[in-house]
């Protein structure tokens, strides 16, 4: 096992695979390298000379400059450098597509199609409340319903998806709520939705039954709790019905190309974007290739690293689009008085990500080498297919739970910290080191860390590829095991 690497021939940074200590004598392209002071596993060190001022090189691009001199086999960390990002930029259009051509291989899962012609992975059952206040009676409902199936449950799961939104909200927050319920209401995974407002709201539960558009009324009820005496017992023979709908829905061999899958990344240290990262977007590239769609979104993780997806936008007009996801996310800083670049956390610092841009050139590794066909704004479903752009914060919860409103049946996330939550959607958890599989293996799901042992990404790739096709044949992942599902909806503004 190699102990470093020099992930870009242009980089004037090395990567440490495991705890080096000082002293220790890395070679790098043939080159002797002594550390000079103990170096943490997925951190950096200077393999070259590094003036103040003078760009701080990996994965072939800068994540930032020097702020004092780094001598040869110093560590480079947030003590000595500093990002070079600053307020929003004018872009130019200069296509350059590196997609990959892969022969058709007609693989298929096993989903269950709806009415409409969509596809799920999961026949669950659902309640989905209008207003945070019904949250309690919808519990109270959920817990019966359980309770009344016991060993016997012909559907996936039953399930509410709590929120603390609906009402006192103006303007973008308002309409982001009703967008997310609405897509929540509408997905595939779904087999049966009871919509549980109170009467009151502002998110009135007419008003949203029209905002819906065309959907199966026997598969999706409403009740309005104020307008009826014993809300529990209408609620539970909505709940009955179409539970007995979803019970007995088939699953049926469907084509890959009608699989969609959220790409996110969080916890993330200095191995994501060398294992678990690029691991994702050799998958990214084998799903587009078969007709399939990927979803990258977390819009302020791009900052540094935007050029290169604008350009493999396939047209001026997605280019264009694309400058607006990156720029309107830039100027909500702006206007709210915070800095672009205050992205990495805590524990991504720890994780020996220094910078954003360090961040941002491993987090874009997951959409792999795919041309983007379209971007997509906060709430928006999918219309096309291959790789999208969704604009979301890089929250975990937010940022999940608008991947699987957009419309994806499972989302695909790297970490290199661990976190256990999960969306209403599976929600696989990918390590990029091996100890973090090995001691959370009740979070992980799958393991990215042989990658750094030498095992090859191809080899990889194709059993992850697997491992989701067994997931949207119906494997639970670890969240569904523990049932961590919940979602986040985006606030901006005030609060009535």
């Amino acid at each position: 096992m190699s102990k470093i690497i020099l992930i870009d021939n242009n980089d004037n940074v090395a990567v440490a695979l495991t705890d080096l200590p000082a002293g220790f004598q890395a070679d790098v392209n043939g080159s002797i390298v002594t550390l000079k002071t103990d170096i943490k596993r997925a951190h950096k060190f200077a393999i070259k000379p590094i003036a103040v001022g003078e760009d701080v090189m990996k994965y072939g691009y800068a994540i930032g400059h020097a702020i004092a001199p780094i001598a040869v086999g110093e560590h480079v960390h947030a003590h000595n450098v500093k990002t070079n990002l600053s307020g929003t930029l004018e872009y130019r259009y200069d296509p350059n597509f590196e997609e990959v051509s892969m022969p058709q291989r007609n693989l298929t899962f096993k989903g269950y199609r709806r009415k409409n012609g969509d596809v799920g992975i999961r026949n669950e059952v659902w309640i989905v409340p209008t207003v945070g206040c019904v949250n309690g009676i919808g519990e109270r409902m959920l817990a019966q319903l359980r309770s009344e199936m016991g060993g016997d449950m012909k559907v996936d799961a039953i399930e509410i998806f709590k929120h603390n939104y609906g009402c006192s909200q103006l303007g973008d927050d308002h309409e982001n709520t009703r967008k997310i319920l609405r897509d929540i209401v509408l997905h595939p995974n779904a087999g049966g939705v009871l919509v549980l407002g109170l009467g009151c709201e502002n998110n009135q539960p007419t008003a949203f039954k029209e905002f819906l558009g065309d959907y199966d009324a026997s598969r999706i009820k409403f009740l309005e709790t104020q307008r009826v005496k014993d809300e529990h017992e209408e609620g539970m023979a909505l709940l009955r019905e179409v539970y007995a709908i979803a019970a007995a829905d088939k699953r049926e061999d469907v084509s890959i190309s009608e699989l969609r899958i959220g790409l996110k990344c969080g916890g993330s240290d200095g191995m994501s974007g060398i294992t678990a990262n690029p691991l994702l977007g050799k998958v990214t590239d084998i799903l587009v290739s078969q007709g399939g769609t990927s979803v990258l979104t977390e819009v302020p993780e791009m900052f540094g690293a935007e050029t290169i997806l604008m350009n493999r936008a396939c047209d001026s007009n997605v280019f264009d689009k694309t400058v607006h996801l990156i720029n309107d996310f830039k100027n909500f800083f702006i206007e709210n008085k915070q800095p672009i670049y205050e992205n990495p956390s805590p524990g991504n610092k720890d994780g020996g990500i220094t910078t954003l841009e360090d961040k941002s050139l491993g987090c874009t590794q997951k959409c792999g080498k795919a041309t983007v066909k379209d971007v997509l704004m906060y709430g928006d479903r999918l219309s096309t297919k291959g790789l999208n752009l969704l604009s979301s914060p890089g929250n975990d919860l937010v940022a999940s739970t608008a991947l699987g409103a957009a419309g994806c049946h499972i989302v695909l996330f790297t970490t290199g910290r661990g976190t256990p939550f999960g969306s209403f959607v599976p929600t696989m958890k990918i390590s990029s080191n091996t100890p973090l599989a090995e001691a959370k293996p009740h979070w992980i799901d799958f393991d990215a860390g042989p990658i750094a042992d030498g095992k090859p990404m191809d080899e990889m790739a194709e059993e992850l590829l697997q491992y989701v096709i067994e997931v949207a044949n119906g494997k639970r992942v670890n969240n569904e095991i523990r049932n961590y599902r919940e979602i986040a909806i985006f606030k901006s503004g005030v609060t009535l």
